[in-house]
């Protein structure tokens, strides 16, 4: 029998024909009605509205009223003298609310005491006003005729003294053109002076320093041995005292000068003509 396609043959399946979805173009209404979702309601933005009020409000009455109102001043990093001096100072804060009161102002309150370098606030509520004190550091004592000062690092005079306080301190002595005056700073000379010494308040030399002198092309400090520490100008100071440190022990101790003007060289002398260079153990430079 001849071959054909039986009738229970399967045809073979047509392939589907492609087809692509086309949107529909959205009507400006349904626009309108997803921004509408967006936008927050009346209700929602008169909520908003009141709790800010209400804020501004709570705000307003506690700069205003007793609720953190300052009731102490905490003094920290001050000796008990100062300390009482600055909440002395700063006592119109008393009774102010914490939230209204002008940091800046009680900054230059305290600061116009002579023993505070700087100052730095914090508002512990509900009650207490916090300052944490940088007290002035004294670095030598000022003499002029047969007054006395106390004077700090940064040229500032701190306060007055009685002939032969603080022993331990260098004497700077000043002419008498020169005017001194308490929470002052001194310029010039006398401050270009007061600044050779200030570095030897963390590392001294190891021979306490007497006395110091500064012209307008010389420093020179007088330990209390007795031996003048020739210094040159002003350049190269740090440089110079580190020479002076470790050249100092190298001495026999019986010499009148020690001239580190050139810190390469330090020269030595028992008298004013004679000079010795002396060899330094180990060099400053880098």
């Amino acid at each position: 029998m001849a071959g054909g396609r039986g009738s229970g043959t399967r045809s073979r399946p047509r392939a589907r024909a492609a087809s692509t979805v086309a949107p529909l173009p959205r009507s400006t209404s349904d626009v309108r009605l997803e921004l509408s979702r967006l936008v927050p309601s009346g209700r929602s933005l008169l909520t908003g509205v009141l709790v800010l009020l209400a804020g501004l409000g709570l705000y307003a009455a506690a700069r205003t009223t007793s609720l953190f109102a300052v009731q102490s001043i905490a003094v920290a990093g001050a000796p008990p003298d100062v300390a009482a001096d600055v909440r002395k100072a700063l006592a119109p804060a008393l009774g102010e609310s914490l939230l209204g009161i002008d940091l800046d102002e009680l900054a230059r309150r305290a600061e116009t005491l002579p023993m505070v370098a700087g100052v730095a606030f914090d508002r512990a509520f509900p009650h207490t006003l916090e300052i944490v004190v940088v007290p002035e550091v004294p670095v030598a004592v000022l003499r002029q005729g047969s007054s006395s000062w106390l004077a700090a690092a940064g040229g500032r005079v701190v306060a007055e003294l009685e002939p032969g306080a603080r022993p331990a301190l260098p004497r700077l002595w000043l002419k008498r053109d020169v005017d001194v005056r308490v929470a002052e700073r001194l310029r010039g000379l006398p401050l270009r002076a007061l600044a050779t010494v200030t570095p030897l308040v963390e590392r001294p030399l190891g021979s306490r320093v007497g006395s110091v002198t500064s012209t307008d092309d010389e420093l020179t400090l007088v330990l209390r041995s007795g031996l003048e520490l020739r210094l040159g100008d002003a350049a190269d100071l740090p440089v110079k005292l580190e020479v002076a440190r470790r050249v100092l022990p190298l001495l026999a101790g019986d010499e009148h000068y020690l001239d580190v003007s050139v810190p390469d060289r330090p020269v030595a002398g028992t008298t004013l003509d004679s000079q010795v260079e002396v060899e330094s153990a180990t060099s400053t430079r880098p």
